[in-house]
C-alpha cells in the first residue's frame, strides 16, 4: 500500500491513533478479561493477555509520543522554530524518555535484558562523529541500536530507514523533524538513495551517530540467496562466494557506506553485531517465543578514521571483511555464549 501524503498523515492518521488509544484504554478491562478467558486454551503462559498488553503499552506509547510532538510543535512557534539547536536538542531527549519508557517494558512483560560488549564510542573515540554500520535482524533491533546510542552513549543518531516506516504516526513526526532521511528508491534507483545517503552524511558534529544498515533489511534465508543470486547477475562471481560463506548475514550493500565516508572522512566508524532476535523471523515466530525470555547481546567494534582504507574497491572489500567477522560472531553467540 502506498504512502500517504504528509498532510493526510498529519490530519488523519495521527489523531486517529490518539483516539484509538483512548478508546483501547478505556474498554481494556473487557479486552483483558476475554485474553484472560482464551489464554487457557492457548499454548504458553497467559500469552494472550501478554500480546494484549504489549499491544496497549505500543498505541499509548505512540500516542503520548504524539501529544508531547505536538507540544513541541506549540512551543517551537508552530513549527517555526522547530529546526533551532535548542528544539533539535528537545527532540532527541524526548526520544531518550520514550525509548527509556519503551525498553522498561519490554524488561518487565517480555522479559529482555540487554548487554553491550566491546567498544564504547564515548570512551574509546571522544569527540568525534562515528559512522554505525549495524547488522540487521530480529524485530525492534533498530529501536534497541537508537536506545543505546541516545540514551548510553550519549550520541545524537542521523538515520538512514525505509519510507515505509512513516506509517508509524510518532516515528513519522518525531524522525522528519530531527536530520534523518526515509529512503524511497526514485526514478534513477540506487544512484538517488546514495546520494540522500551522501547528503545527510554531511556536516556531522562531533557527538553525532550516522546508522546505517548495509544490508538493507531484515536477514532471512530467502534474502540471503536473493542477495547472493543478485552479485552473480551483476557478474561479480567472487563477492557471491564471499557472501556465500557468510550464514547468518546478508551480502553488504556497499553504495551507502563509500557515499557516507566521501561526506566525512573525519568520522571514525562503529560496526555492530547483535544476537538474541535472530530466530524470530515471522509474525509466527514471534507469537511462539512470547514471552521472550531473551539475552540480547550487543557487540561494537571501533575503527578509527586513519584505518579506514582509501580506495573505493579497498573500502568495498574492507566492509566484506568485517561483514564476514560479525557472521563469525554471530555464528559463536546464537546460543548465549559471548566470544569476543
Amino acid at each position: 500500500m502506498p504512502l500517504p501524503p504528509r498532510w493526510i498523515r498529519r490530519l488523519l492518521v495521527a489523531p486517529a491513533v490518539v483516539l484509538l488509544a483512548v478508546l483501547l484504554v478505556s474498554t481494556l478491562p473487557a479486552w483483558a478479561l476475554l485474553a484472560l478467558a482464551v489464554s487457557p486454551f492457548v499454548p504458553g503462559r497467559l500469552r494472550p493477555l501478554r500480546l494484549l498488553w504489549i499491544g496497549c503499552v505500543y498505541l499509548v506509547w505512540d500516542a503520548a509520543a504524539l501529544l508531547a510532538l505536538f507540544g513541541l510543535w506549540l512551543a517551537s512557534g508552530f513549527g517555526a522554530y522547530k529546526r533551532s539547536p535548542a528544539f533539535q536538542r528537545a527532540h532527541y531527549v524526548l526520544a531518550g524518555w520514550f525509548l527509556k519508557v519503551l525498553f522498561w517494558q519490554a524488561r518487565w512483560t517480555l522479559r529482555l535484558s540487554i548487554d553491550v560488549v566491546g567498544t564504547d564510542p564515548d570512551t574509546a573515540l571522544p569527540g568525534r562523529p562515528e559512522l554505525v554500520l549495524c547488522r540487521h535482524a530480529g524485530p525492534g533491533d533498530s529501536f534497541i541500536l537508537i536506545h543505546a546510542l541516545v540514551n548510553w552513549f550519549h550520541r545524537e543518531p542521523r538515520i538512514v530507514l525505509k519510507a515505509s516506516l512513516q506509517w508509524d504516526p510518532a516515528i513519522d513526526v518525531l524522525l522528519n523533524r530531527l536530520p534523518n532521511r526515509f529512503i524511497a528508491p526514485g526514478p534513477d534507483g540506487k544512484d538517488a538513495v546514495v546520494r540522500q545517503i551522501g547528503h545527510l552524511a554531511t556536516g556531522l558534529d562531533d557527538d553525532d551517530a550516522f546508522v546505517i544498515f548495509p544490508e538493507g533489511g531484515n536477514f532471512t534465508p530467502g534474502r540471503r540467496l536473493r542477495a547472493i543470486a543478485r552479485l552473480r547477475s551483476l557478474g561479480m562471481e567472487r563477492m557471491a562466494r564471499r557472501a556465500e560463506r557468510m550464514r547468518h548475514v546478508l551480502a553488504p550493500q556497499p553504495g551507502g557506506l563509500l557515499a557516507a565516508l566521501d561526506a566525512a572522512p573525519d568520522a571514525g566508524v562503529i560496526f555492530v553485531a547483535h544476537t538474541g532476535l535472530d530466530r524470530m523471523l515471522t509474525v509466527t515466530d514471534v507469537w511462539r517465543e512470547l514471552p521472550m525470555d531473551k539475552r540480547i547481546v550487543m557487540r561494537f567494534w571501533s575503527v578509527p578514521p586513519e584505518e579506514v582504507p582509501a580506495g573505493r574497491q579497498e573500502r568495498i572489500e574492507w566492509l566484506y571483511d568485517w561483514w564476514a567477522r560479525i557472521d563469525e560472531w554471530v555464528a559463536a553467540n546464537r546460543d548465549g555464549v559471548t566470544a569476543a
